[in-house]
């Protein structure tokens, strides 16, 4: 496959686990999460969609541009593309604990999990391609964000 081939397969392998991941929250978004009570600083509701939207994109151009150096440097991608799929189903799996099973603590919890398998995802990306490794950064502070909001809810409705 070429570049342009494997950035997208990536990139559509993304977006179709964002979606899945909103089919999930789908129905608590607008049943069980106005129900709770939530810090000053909780975006609206119609932002997570492009928010999410652009961090698949850049995730799937991040992993695509690692796997067409699969030839330059074959342990580190296939090292960061592991990383890269966990942190991908971590990412799935986060959704299903908050919004699927209601449980904003478990979810804070695998958070972190998620959090550091996404570092670990950079770190190894950035030894590949840079660009790539920069592409993460977004993602990493936006899931940042998500544990510090995340820990807002737990704390307010404990």
């Amino acid at each position: 496959m070429n570049k342009i081939t494997k950035i997208l397969t990536v990139v559509v392998t993304c977006l179709c686990i964002g979606y899945f991941s909103g089919m999930v929250t789908r129905e608590s978004v607008e049943i069980w999460y106005p129900t709770l009570v939530k810090p000053s600083f909780n975006p609206p509701n119609w932002l997570f969609a492009p928010v999410w939207s652009m961090l698949y994109a850049m995730m799937g151009v991040a992993a695509g541009l690692v796997w067409h150096r699969i030839d330059t440097d074959r342990i580190n991608v296939r090292k960061g593309l592991q990383f890269f799929a966990i942190q991908l189903v971590l990412n799935f799996l986060w959704s299903y604990l908050f919004f699927g099973l209601h449980n904003p603590l478990l979810a804070l919890a695998e958070l972190a999990v998620l959090w550091l398998m996404i570092f670990e995802t950079y770190i190894v990306f950035r030894k590949v391609d840079k660009i790539a490794g920069m592409l993460l950064l977004p993602y990493l502070a936006w899931v940042t964000f998500a544990g510090i909001l995340n820990a807002a809810i737990c704390w307010l409705n404990r």
